[in-house]
C-alpha cells in the first residue's frame, strides 16, 4: 500500500469515527500533497509524499516554538497534537549514534575535507535518509565534523 493510500484510508476511518482533529490534519496534508501534484503536473512518489509530510511536521514544530515563546500554550498544545498525528506517516528517525555514523561514513565516502564540502555532504545525507533525519541536527553535526 502506498503512503497516499494509507493517508486516504486513515482519513476515511477518522471521518467515520468523527475524530475532527485528525480529519482536519489529514485533510490539510492531502491538500498539501494535491498542491504539490498540481505544481509538478504528475502524481507524487512515496518519497515526494514523505517530503511533504516532513515539511508539514517542520511547520508544526516551528509553530510550537513560536507559540511557546509568545505564551500561547493552548495553541502550542493543539499544534503538538497535530504533530503527533503527522508523525505516524514518517519513518522511524535515526538515533544519535546512527546519525553520527552516517555523517562520518558520508564524509569519508565523499572525501570531504573542509567547510567547502558541507553542501555536498548535507545533500547526500538528506537524500539518502529522507524523513528520518532533522536538517538542523545534521547541519550542526556536519559542521562540527568538517571544522575539526
Amino acid at each position: 500500500m502506498s503512503l497516499f493510500q494509507r493517508i486516504e484510508r486513515d482519513f476515511l476511518a477518522a471521518f467515520k469515527a468523527k475524530r475532527a482533529e485528525e480529519v482536519a490534519v489529514l485533510r490539510m496534508l492531502k491538500a498539501a500533497i494535491k498542491n504539490k501534484e498540481v505544481d509538478l503536473r504528475r502524481a507524487l512518489t512515496d518519497t515526494e509524499i514523505l517530503e511533504v509530510v516532513a515539511k508539514q511536521v517542520k511547520q508544526r514544530q516551528e509553530s510550537i516554538e513560536q507559540f511557546r515563546a509568545g505564551g500561547r500554550s493552548d495553541l502550542a498544545d493543539t499544534e503538538e497534537r497535530e504533530l503527533h498525528i503527522l508523525h505516524k506517516y514518517l519513518p522511524q528517525p535515526l538515533t544519535e549514534a546512527e546519525l553520527v555514523a552516517v555523517v562520518d561514513d558520508t564524509i569519508q565516502a565523499l572525501g570531504a575535507s573542509g567547510m567547502k564540502d558541507m553542501g555536498q555532504v548535507m545533500q547526500a545525507i538528506l537524500s539518502a535518509h529522507a524523513g528520518r533525519v532533522d536538517g538542523k541536527a545534521v547541519s550542526s553535526l556536519v559542521r562540527a565534523r568538517l571544522s575539526a
